[in-house]
């Protein structure tokens, strides 16, 4: 890239760079600024500049000032090595400091992660009671679980490319905007259709944060601060967890925080849910419209005025809070020409009515962004690239994999135990009997029941098999997994039941009548959703603190390499504790320390997919790698899944065969501890 800067001689010294002037003279708060106007003209690259002929006013400015005495100041052009380009901007973010900027920035960008944490649960949370609220099938509830990650996965390319050209900030805002807006109609959707495509467009904006997030906070910290930061920054994600679960335990339970309006409209608790969920995501773009763009993205796109001003906002704004107001900025000058791709936007646009410029540099837009996309394979990245696709694949997949093994194997055991407690009661007969209280986990055979009544009653997991009815009355019955099956019914009334025509398998109806039956799907007014799901979530959340703790501390000392490659190795070691214990509180506990340990690697991960790449390919890295990452989630959450109450042996070695491939290959990784960011 070609740079240009003032340098000054006399008693400032000769110094290279961005134009430091160590013995600069106190100035005033806002002096420093006029530096920087009335450059933009300057930016301005004739034709010969390109092919290294001087500029004519420039050879004049030499002439000049070869026979000047005076003290003057000389323009000066060269190129700078992206290596140089990259400690200049090292000196001036330790000249700016860390402090209380960055401080804010984390926690605008933190509440964008934690979002995106939330985001994960929200659907699993919900689902239990808009499963009945929607009229939701098996294969819609599996459809809706498996669009969250494919819509994430998408945001994560589109927006990570983005990010790259258009800027972190900007493409930031638009994602959580995007998000916050779909989000809210989610809640209000009455139809499976509607809540699926909502959710769709809420993920594909929340998918953005994570790759913009890490690349736009990095380019603020200087090189001994970033490992350790970013590491924090992470916790957000468990603080997201955390929220979810604990915002879910409280509010879904309760079925009176709601409304309706008649039968069309209903809005129960699960949808309030849906709305406090998004809290985090408005509160983060709210943060954002006082933050600034990335300065290092400025640079590396010729906004060099711009990029200059927020440099001295962060210095300021650092030195202030530490007491020295008096600290001058000492760059006195930042100058970078326009690049040929901006040249080529500008000029495409310059033509042509307002549509045709908008589709011409949108096109050109996708242009760039895939020609950066397909440079993470050139000759310099493509070992990095493969390398940290492969890790992040493999953590990804057993990471979700087991995330959802670990709840369903817990039903699972609970459906086993529950169903080992069934009463059966065999060729009983019932005359003239009132039935009066809820029947639950029975089965009924070859039963014989005259003149009965069921009135009020709830039945849950009950089965009738063989069994005769005769001059009965089913009255306000709601039912849970309760069938009728090869069972005659004579002369029988049901009426305000839920008993529909599916609940009657094989069964000769005489004489029989249905009343004002319940059709479509209800939310019943008792708790339908298991406590276990919200507590797994919570303690699995929680038991991430310790891990994301001891490997933001460490993070600089051990190193990222060895953080990723350890933690790796260490989880899969977990794994197979599995095979020694199998009972509830077994699976709990290695839920626990299998996140626990986990996290470190995630936080390495991710503290060297920002260093390991350019900051005009950074984001888009992130972003690419990021889409890996939910495709892994999907492919590790369906196969594992599919196993439950078949066999334990498979996910447990398949997790163990991943977490050990990635954590070796994590081990070929450079290490980047002392490397500048580029």
């Amino acid at each position: 890239m070609d740079l240009y800067f003032y340098r000054t001689y006399g008693k400032g010294g000769d110094q290279d760079g961005y134009g430091y002037q160590a013995d600069y003279p106190p100035q005033e708060e806002d002096a420093a600024s006029d530096v920087t106007e009335g450059h933009d003209e300057e930016d301005q690259m004739y034709e010969g500049e390109y092919q290294g002929i001087p500029h004519p006013d420039e050879v004049k400015a030499a002439q000049r000032a070869s026979t000047s005495s005076v003290k003057h100041i000389q323009i000066i052009s060269f190129s700078l090595s992206l290596e140089e380009l990259s400690e200049q901007y090292e000196d001036i973010m330790e000249d700016c400091g860390h402090g209380k900027f960055q401080w804010t920035l984390f926690v605008v960008l933190g509440l964008a992660l934690m979002a995106d944490g939330v985001e994960c649960f929200v659907v699993a949370f919900v689902l239990p009671s808009a499963e009945k609220d929607l009229c939701l099938s098996n294969a819609e509830k599996g459809m809706l679980g498996l669009m969250v990650f494919l819509s994430m996965m998408v945001g994560a390319f589109l927006w990570g490319g983005l990010a790259d050209k258009v800027g972190r900030r900007r493409c930031l805002v638009v994602a959580l905007a995007i998000n916050c807006i779909f989000a809210f109609l989610s809640s209000f959707a009455q139809g499976y259709g509607f809540f699926l495509f909502f959710r769709l467009l809420s993920g594909i904006g929340i998918g953005g944060t994570v790759p913009i997030v890490y690349s736009y906070f990095s380019e603020f910290l200087q090189m001994d601060k970033r490992g350790e930061h970013l590491s924090w920054l992470c916790m957000f994600w468990m603080i997201g967890g955390i929220y979810a679960s604990f915002t879910a335990w409280g509010i879904i339970p309760r079925y009176g925080w709601g409304f309706s309006m008649g039968t069309e409209f209903q809005f129960h608790s699960w949808r309030v849910f849906v709305l406090v969920a998004a809290l985090p995501a408005i509160a983060s773009l709210v943060g954002l419209t006082f933050m600034p763009e990335s300065p290092r993205f400025l640079l590396e796109n010729a906004k060099h005025d711009e990029a200059w001003m927020i440099l001295k906002q962060v210095h300021d704004t650092n030195w202030r809070a530490k007491g020295q107001p008096e600290k001058v900025f000492t760059v006195t000058h930042i100058k970078a020409p326009k690049t040929a791709e901006d040249e080529f936007i500008e000029i495409q646009s310059a033509t042509g009515t307002p549509v045709q410029r908008w589709a011409v540099r949108s096109l050109t837009l996708c242009k760039l962004v895939l020609r950066n996309v397909a440079s993470l394979l050139s000759a310099e990245l493509r070992f990095a690239t493969l390398f940290m696709a492969i890790i992040w694949f493999c953590m990804a997949f057993s990471y979700y994999g087991l995330s959802v093994w670990f709840p369903d194997m817990i039903k699972h055991l609970q459906y086993e135990e529950y169903v080992s407690k069934v009463k059966v009661f065999h060729k009983e007969r019932v005359v003239n009997f009132h039935f009066n209280f809820s029947l639950e986990n029975q089965i009924h055979k070859e039963g014989e029941y005259i003149q009965d009544e069921f009135i009020s009653i709830e039945m849950k997991s009950v089965k009738f098999e063989d069994s005769l009815f005769e001059n009965c009355r089913f009255e306000d019955i709601k039912s849970t997994d309760t069938v009728f099956e090869n069972c005659t019914i004579r002369s029988t009334v049901f009426r305000n039941t839920d008993l529909g025509e599916e609940k009657f398998i094989n069964c000769k109806m005489e004489n029989t009548s249905f009343e004002h039956n319940k059709t479509g799907c209800h939310l019943d007014t008792v708790e339908e959703n298991d406590d276990l799901i919200y507590l797994v979530s919570f303690l699995g959340s929680l038991a991430v603190l310790p891990g994301n703790i001891i490997s933001a501390l460490f993070m600089e000392k051990i190193g990222r390499v060895k953080i990723i490659g350890g933690s790796m190795l260490i989880s899969a070691g977990c794994t197979f504790f599995l095979f020694l214990s199998f009972s509830q509180s077994a699976i709990i506990a290695l839920q626990c320390l299998f996140c626990g340990v986990s996290v470190a690697a995630w936080n390495g991960i991710e503290v060297v997919t920002v260093e390991l790449y350019p900051a005009s390919k950074r984001a888009t890295a992130f972003g690419v790698l990021n889409a890996l990452c939910k495709l892994a989630a999907v492919l590790g959450s369906s196969i594992f899944a599919s196993f439950v109450g078949v066999s334990k042996a498979v996910p447990i070695l398949l997790s163990f065969a991943a977490l050990v491939c990635g954590g070796l290959v994590a081990l070929k990784l450079p290490d980047t501890r002392e490397k500048i960011l580029q």
